[in-house]
């Protein structure tokens, strides 16, 4: 990534001053926020460590960085959407975070999420997400897909 590209996280800041300071361990996620869009910058490039290092300690299982590397090396992400935050400022000790996160696997599919995060010694941590039903755009919205299309040309053309 070149330092005018922009982050992935969806900010639409350069990604040198948005998520690469928190990625490259220059900085830490000053709020809950911050780290769930770093958290996810990390999954569309593949950086496994951040993903291990940035989820809570007592959450994390031996299994997940196999799990990472499998699920990354078939899923293209093709977007974050922030729906709404509660606490996880840089004074909270707690934060939760509600997303959707558009990928490609062997279909288009999301991610919708409402993520708790903790704050322990000044370093924000992923606890733990609620899975959510899908968010479905309005008809006339852009496509979940990233085909370019009016949602209803597309995966809406099986709605009235």
């Amino acid at each position: 990534m070149n330092s005018c590209s922009p982050c992935p996280c969806g900010s639409d800041r350069p990604f040198l001053s948005c998520c690469e300071p928190y990625l490259s361990g220059q900085q830490v996620a000053p709020t809950a926020e911050a780290l769930m869009r770093s958290r996810y910058t990390a999954y569309v490039q593949q950086n496994v460590d951040y993903l291990m290092a940035t989820h809570h300690p007592t959450q994390r299982q031996l299994s997940d960085r196999a799990t990472l590397r499998q699920s990354m090396a078939s899923t293209t992400w093709l977007g974050l959407t922030i729906l709404s935050t509660q606490q996880g400022q840089s004074d909270d000790d707690t934060g939760m975070v509600e997303f959707v996160a558009r990928f490609q696997a062997d279909q288009p599919g999301q991610i919708h999420e409402r993520s708790r995060f903790k704050k322990q010694k000044g370093v924000w941590f992923y606890l733990d997400g609620e899975h959510l039903p899908p968010v479905e755009p309005k008809r006339h919205e852009p496509c979940w897909c990233g085909s370019g299309k009016k949602y209803k040309q597309c995966h809406g053309k099986s709605h009235p």
